[in-house]
């Protein structure tokens, strides 16, 4: 006996299935769901494989609950900053802000490794800290500085309902936000990219047996 409550016939329809097709379908979907497939003619359990292998497997149990890299709340916490980076005041059309190059860079190297993001990998994210705080400090002098409210962000994604997340500077109440010009940007975003992609590969420890090489030079 099957344990599905229900079938699965509205997924052959959007998969080009023909009326006739779906609704035998549905006809020795319930005939096997009540009786089992013993009694069924050779020719309809054919059938009956053919249309179950046609539809995009589900996941059942852990599986079914496991999060993508996207719905991890260190990526999550990395990209509601890098958002709210994104309505800050004054920013030119032809200047990029460092901190955003940073983070950007930083998520870019998640999905590249796609480390898993629990608990040990994100007690040695602590790591990138102080990078971030070197990279962005290095570059302040060539360009200009606007501020962001680090603290107000953070105040504002817990009230949101993430409590749980921390400050993404070591001193929140530090708001320089220095902001390059596009020549410049691109020279930093290229040594953000290297540090962080370095770091990235041997920080977590999920990716510790990884073979995957490091990203091509013209990585996009």
């Amino acid at each position: 006996m099957r344990k599905d409550e229900t079938s699965r016939s509205d997924e052959l329809k959007t998969l080009g299935w023909s009326a006739e097709e779906v609704r035998r379908y549905e006809e020795l979907w319930e005939y096997r769901h009540r009786w089992g497939a013993i009694n069924l003619e050779r020719d309809d359990r054919i059938f009956l494989r053919r249309a179950e292998a046609a539809l995009p497997k589900q996941l059942s149990g852990k599986a079914a609950l496991r999060k993508t890299l996207k719905e991890k709340t260190h990526y999550r916490w990395l990209s509601a900053f890098h958002q709210a980076m994104a309505g800050v005041e004054g920013l030119e059309a032809d200047e990029l802000a460092a901190w955003a190059i940073v983070i950007e860079e930083e998520l870019r190297a998640l999905d590249y490794y796609q480390p898993v993001l629990g608990l040990p990998d994100t007690l040695k994210a602590k790591a990138f800290a102080p990078l971030r705080e070197q990279l962005v400090a290095e570059v302040a002098d060539q360009g200009r500085n606007l501020s962001f409210d680090f603290a107000a962000a953070l105040a504002e994604f817990r009230a949101q309902g993430n409590k749980g997340w921390k400050s993404l500077r070591q001193d929140d109440t530090d708001s320089n936000f220095p902001v390059l010009p596009r020549a410049v940007a691109d020279g930093f975003r290229a040594k953000a990219r290297a540090e962080l992609v370095a770091l990235t590969r041997s920080t977590y420890p999920s990716l510790a047996d990884t073979d995957k090489p490091e990203p091509p030079s013209d990585w996009s």
